[in-house]
């Protein structure tokens, strides 16, 4: 099955140290890594935040983190469920399928294949 192109977005407790948030990040990091068998193309740490709204568990703010992988359809929804189940600290979760990146990988592959396929030819010598 081909591979398909997710970003993932989440947002761990602002109560927690520094040290804390970065072990964090890099559990989901290792769990995209490890357990859901993803690509990771780009993982950017955003820091601290303010929210846009208060949350029920009373934060204001929170330690954003960003990244784009690739992965099999069949296995993202393992992440959704480690969430859920391993992180008391990540209070704000989404994981969706990044279909652009997708058709502009696909399109790039395309011109690369075309590009490949033109061929030169050797001009005749007419001084003989």
């Amino acid at each position: 099955m081909k591979k398909r192109i997710y970003e993932v977005m989440f947002i761990v407790s602002p109560e927690l140290s520094e040290e804390a948030r970065n072990s964090e990040v890099e559990k989901v990091k290792s769990w995209v890594d490890e357990k859901v068998g993803g690509e990771i193309q780009h993982w950017e740490r955003w820091g601290m935040k303010k929210l846009a709204y208060r949350t029920h568990q009373g934060y204001t703010e929170g330690d954003y983190t960003w990244g784009i992988f690739k992965a099999d359809p069949d296995k993202v929804n393992l992440l959704d469920g480690l969430f859920r189940i391993n992180s008391q600290n990540t209070f704000r979760w989404q994981v969706f399928r990044r279909e652009d990146l997708e058709k502009a990988e696909k399109n790039k592959e395309k011109k690369t294949a075309e590009n490949q396929e033109v061929v030169v030819e050797e001009p005749v010598n007419t001084e003989e």
